[in-house]
């Protein structure tokens, strides 16, 4: 009897979130319950600007990296294809590679490319936290103040589109201030409908969204935010979310590293991304921990 109690203390400490007369009772006095932001300049830790050179940059390198599996692209796009090739080139000279050609091409692991770009790079293991299960960790080298260290996959969610389903004991849901919803989980439905909406959305040889996530093997190494665990007592926070909308502009080239999907095709509003922004000095070895988590 006294098991089964506890049960029913757990589960309904995992759902009562969800349920309705609970919310609106608690909902004043539980403000920790809610991403609460005052105003909206606090947000930005760093300037959207940087987020999106940051991220150009990574990608950039991360096709490059993979350049032999991009000719489907590059024929459609000559012009591109012209840049990369002047790109690439560079890199070839910096790594002392005397051939221009792709068969003097080094093909580094995506978390190698991560490291020659930022400095750092990444991963996913159990966390320093008992009982907290995964965790995400520096793995080599070094995070500087301001630098975005990962990014929150999943199917972004806008108010009112339908996701009770995947809500059900999932822990992976994140809230944007403006009610908008990213489903961070990687398996059971919530991966079932990822993988339909990216798919709905290639054109052609054309990828608008990196489904490598949903694997053990990543293509963008950045893509394991959902894994960083709340910060504790003991564990003081040292990331930070902080919501990207990626610009029109943004290379279709490099839409394939994007850990983001949007639930609805009809819709043309930017499409919403979640990086983690470091708030200070990270070393090798040091778990990842953010000063927020949203579970709805």
């Amino acid at each position: 009897a006294a098991a089964m109690l506890r049960e029913l203390r757990r589960r309904w400490r995992s759902y009562k979130y969800r349920f309705v007369p609970w919310v609106a009772l608690n909902l004043r006095r539980q403000r920790r319950t809610l991403r609460y932001v005052p105003e909206s300049s606090q947000d930005k830790i760093i300037a959207d600007e940087v987020v999106f050179e940051t991220l150009l940059r990574t990608f950039k390198a991360l096709f490059i990296n993979d350049f032999s599996r991009q000719a489907d692209i590059l024929a459609l796009l000559p012009e591109v294809k012209c840049q990369y090739l002047e790109l690439l080139t560079v890199e070839q000279k910096q790594s002392r590679v005397n051939s221009c050609t792709h068969g003097g091409q080094h093909v580094y692991s995506p978390e190698e490319v991560l490291f020659n770009t930022l400095g750092f790079t990444v991963s996913r293991d159990r966390s320093s936290l008992v009982s907290a299960g995964t965790g995400v960790f520096v793995t080599k080298g070094f995070v500087p103040k301001g630098m975005v260290v990962s990014m929150y996959p999943g199917t972004v969610y806008r108010k009112h589109e339908p996701i009770f389903f995947q809500s059900l004991g999932n822990p992976f849901i994140f809230r944007c201030i403006d009610g908008v919803l990213i489903d961070g989980n990687d398996k059971g439905l919530s991966r079932s409908v990822y993988r339909s909406c990216s798919r709905r959305d290639q054109l052609g040889p054309f990828q608008m969204s990196d489904e490598s996530w949903l694997t053990a093997t990543l293509q963008n190494p950045l893509a394991v935010g959902q894994y960083v665990n709340n910060c504790s007592h003991e564990k003081a926070a040292n990331v930070c979310y902080q919501e990207f909308d990626v610009p029109g502009h943004f290379p279709v080239e490099l839409k394939q590293y994007l850990p983001n999907i949007v639930y609805s095709h009809d819709t043309e509003s930017h499409l919403r991304c979640v990086i983690l922004v470091s708030l200070r000095d990270i070393k090798q070895g040091e778990e990842l921990f953010s000063n927020y988590y949203t579970v709805v």
